[in-house]
């Protein structure tokens, strides 16, 4: 009933999912910092997540840990998992699972991935999403955990259909506040989830994300600057100042650089001003 992407991208930890089931982000993903990331699916059990973390954070690689957990269930059989830890990946389907079923996990560096799904069109689903993973090489990981989720979904995904998608991704530093949490979004009902998804994680992203393509705010580009915020209702004193005052009435503080503008503060800017 879902396809899911379970890796590791340096030290952040991520699970992207879709599936034709009701908010399938309140089920299958779970990360957490400095350990690794799971997902549980197919007659899901809950407590894998739970377990499975416990044992990374042990010292258990990802195929000793999955092995343990899955030999203590007595419906293995139906089940799947996708484990990362810290240098380690492993996937699980079991016999019982819904064709088509199945799953690849490898580690490549500082990379390390699980991609499974169940009641999928068929294989080209996970090959699909492990070519887009491939492809996404150098992009943070958020976005690659989206890019193979977008692979999996265009070469065909649930066979039953579409109605959720989710990203649960940590990373030290990143997030509100530098809580470590990279992204955390849910579409729980919808009939084109993974889409809204991509919508959702550029929003996040200029809300919660760290600044990028700064310039500095002299020249031309300060008095744009200065004359929209002005336009916009932020004048007088300090343009550093009045900047901060607009970014924070629209919530994009954790875009704000004393080395300048972030590219994605500028073009909003621009927007609202236009």
């Amino acid at each position: 009933m879902t396809f899911s992407i379970v890796a590791r991208h340096g030290d952040a930890y991520g699970v992207a999912v879709a599936s034709k089931f009701l908010a399938v982000g309140a089920v299958v993903p779970d990360a957490r910092l400095g350990v690794g990331a799971v997902a549980t699916q197919s007659f899901a059990r809950f407590a894998y997540r739970e377990e499975l973390l416990a044992r990374l954070a042990a010292g258990e690689g990802a195929q000793e840990a999955l092995a343990a957990a899955t030999a203590l269930d007595e419906g293995r059989e139906t089940r799947q998992v996708g484990v990362v830890g810290t240098g380690t990946a492993a996937t699980f389907t079991g016999s019982e699972c819904n064709a088509w079923a199945g799953g690849v996990a490898r580690e490549e560096g500082d990379t390390a991935y699980a991609i499974q799904g169940n009641i999928l069109t068929g294989p080209e689903v996970v090959e699909a999403m492990e070519g887009a993973w491939r492809e996404s090489a150098g992009r943070p990981l958020a976005q690659r955990l989206l890019a193979a989720l977008v692979a999996g979904d265009a070469a065909g995904g649930d066979s039953r259909g579409r109605q959720s998608a989710a990203l649960y991704a940590v990373e030290p530093g990143s997030g509100y506040d530098g809580c470590g949490v990279l992204a955390d979004l849910r579409v729980d009902d919808h009939s084109d989830p993974v889409t809204e998804l991509g919508r959702l994680l550029s929003e996040w992203e200029m809300y919660f994300g760290k600044p990028e393509d700064v310039q500095p705010l002299d020249g031309a580009l300060a008095d744009e600057v200065r004359e929209r915020l002005a336009r916009a209702g932020f004048e007088g004193g300090d343009l550093a100042t009045a900047l901060a005052d607009w970014a924070g009435n629209a919530n994009y503080e954790a875009r704000l650089t004393s080395d300048g503008i972030d590219r994605r503060v500028l073009e909003a800017l621009r927007a609202a001003t236009a």
